[in-house]
């Protein structure tokens, strides 16, 4: 089994971070392919971005480097995405990540009809996230899950969360034990 993980968390101490390496242990896989989004050379998709790709793939160029990580998206068998809970959804960054992944023939195709046919391996994706306070407007994780089940054809899409973690009074180790227990009952 291989698994894909996507960190969009870009502090040291990253809580998210924390708690997704946890999951990504229960997991177990047999080769893991780790992103540090705050590290790779993500283009944001201006023109030049957008006339390029469209070339490339008018010309069938699809082992171009610029589908590098559209490909390996595509080939995962499980992905794990830590991006913490900023602004009602996730860092900017990993919406980076996605125009760079969303890549017609190789992620996901269109039927003659015009309809949408999946082309990702993976069966399950892990989002992972912490927030300082409560908050059940998640649009990071309904926008993730939503491309998950209309575009990319993975089925199971879990939410593994870990909330309130900077409320005075609340125990930020403690509730990171639970969102644990929670991740290993979702992974089993």
């Amino acid at each position: 089994m291989t698994l894909l993980y996507i960190n969009a968390c870009v502090r040291p101490q990253s809580r998210t971070k924390i708690l997704a390496d946890y999951v990504v242990a229960q997991l177990s896989p047999q080769s893991i392919s780790f992103l540090d989004l705050d590290k790779c050379n993500l283009k944001y998709a201006d023109n030049a971005f957008l006339q390029k790709r469209g070339t490339l793939i008018a010309t069938h160029q699809f082992d171009h480097p610029m589908f590098a990580y559209a490909r390996e998206f595509a080939s995962a068998d499980n992905i794990v995405i830590a991006a913490p809970y900023w602004d009602f959804s996730f860092p900017a960054l990993l919406k980076m990540y996605i125009e760079n992944v969303n890549v017609v023939n190789i992620v996901f195709k269109y039927s003659s009809t015009g309809e949408i046919v999946p082309l990702c391996r993976a069966e399950n994706l892990y989002y992972v996230t912490t927030k300082g306070g409560y908050n059940s407007d998640d649009y990071g994780f309904k926008y993730i899950e939503a491309l998950c089940k209309r575009l990319y054809g993975i089925k199971n899409v879990f939410l593994i969360e870990a909330e309130g973690l900077d409320i005075q009074g609340n125990n930020a180790n403690e509730i990171l034990q639970q969102a644990c227990k929670k991740a290993d009952e979702i992974i089993k």
